[in-house]
């Protein structure tokens, strides 16, 4: 069985790594990450739109995208893309290609969960923040902009992370509308080879084990960075900062 995940992998690894490009649209490993760095770009400043109109005080604001976000996290995400597949050039006649019905998909859905990551970072600093901002004259937005959003944002970083890890995983069901993603290229590899398809899909999984592993790996260590210093732990001091320290200590003594 190694024998023949190796042969396909031999035979198969440009088809897995960009699809059909240059002979047609780019494909593969490096269409799903495309896919999901734009979704994860355009969706961020979208979440923080929708955490700041949820934490608005004004009821036109906050119930409609209220409503936005119950309604699309309790409806399943493949759903969401079948109805934006279909429904969207029924409504308006055009032909919108299957990857920006995907791109625009996952922009609104991540958005909804990125959204409820964002506004609670903001609660969880508290209405302390944003009195003394607005106590040293800035404006609601003033205080936002520069005080509470940074501060939450950084805070947010790992759970910004797992998104991304989740959205990888999502791009999986766009070969249902046929983009040619990762997934579409092991099955265009399964049809061809027919017999094969636990080698060929153990391939894939492990494709996304390992990029979805290193991105947990890497929010993991950025969490515990950000909670020493949250909690005020200094940072390690290296050798060289350690010699000078003794050396320091030595000449006052």
């Amino acid at each position: 069985m190694i024998g023949d995940i190796i042969q396909i992998i031999h035979d198969y690894w440009l088809l897995l790594l960009v699809g059909q490009y240059p002979n047609g649209p780019i494909g593969g490993l490096a269409a799903t990450l495309i896919l999901s760095v734009l979704a994860i770009a355009f969706a961020f400043p979208f979440s923080i739109l929708l955490a700041l109109a949820r934490l608005s005080k004004s009821p036109f604001l906050r119930w409609p995208v209220t409503a936005l976000v119950y309604f699309t996290r309790g409806v399943p995400l493949l759903m969401l893309i079948l109805w934006g597949y279909f429904l969207v050039p029924l409504l308006t006649g055009a032909d919108v290609p299957s990857f920006v019905t995907m791109l625009v998909t996952l922009v609104v859905y991540q958005g909804v969960f990125l959204s409820e990551v964002v506004r609670g970072g903001i609660l969880a600093l508290g209405h302390g923040q944003t009195e003394a901002a607005r106590a040293l004259g800035h404006s609601y937005f003033s205080a936002m902009r520069y005080v509470v959003l940074p501060q939450a944002l950084y805070n947010v970083i790992p759970s910004i992370l797992s998104v991304l890890v989740s959205t990888i995983k999502d791009t999986t069901l766009g070969y249902v509308i046929n983009v040619p993603d990762l997934t579409f290229a092991a099955n265009q590899i399964n049809n061809q080879l027919l017999t094969q398809p636990f080698q060929v899909f153990f391939i894939l999984a492990a494709v996304y084990y390992v990029i979805c592993w290193s991105l947990s790996q890497v929010a993991s260590v950025l969490e515990r960075r950000i909670t020493r210093k949250r909690a005020g732990t200094p940072a390690a001091r290296t050798p060289e900062e350690v010699l000078q320290l003794k050396a320091l200590t030595d000449q006052s003594l």
